[in-house]
């Protein structure tokens, strides 16, 4: 089973400059979504795998850390090392941190 890490480490990781996947839908990701993210929705991400990284912790966020566990998971299956974040984009916006609109995909 994946790792799981709070919003908070997921602010340090951004810093480092971490890949994050969204894996919510696109209707979810125009009302907040953090700022940088890659929107991959869940049904799409076994199409995504080739362009994300191998030699790096891949960070998966969704609403509230169901739909990010299950792709961390599926991710880790595949060779890659992914964690989810704990709460999500939910959890993001409650603790007061900046949160992006709209589709800037």
């Amino acid at each position: 089973m994946a790792d799981e890490i709070s919003v908070d480490e997921l602010v340090l990781a951004r810093e480092r400059g971490a890949t994050v996947i969204d894996v919510r839908e696109v209707d979810e990701y125009i009302d907040a979504h953090v700022p940088g993210v890659q929107l991959v929705p869940l049904g799409t991400v076994p199409d995504a795998l080739d362009a994300l990284p191998r030699d790096e912790t891949v960070y998966v966020i969704c609403h509230s850390g169901a739909r990010s566990l299950r792709a961390a998971d599926f991710l880790i299956a595949q060779g890659l090392d992914a964690v989810s974040v704990a709460g999500g984009t939910m959890a993001w916006v409650q603790r007061g941190l900046d949160y992006a609109t709209g589709d800037d995909r």
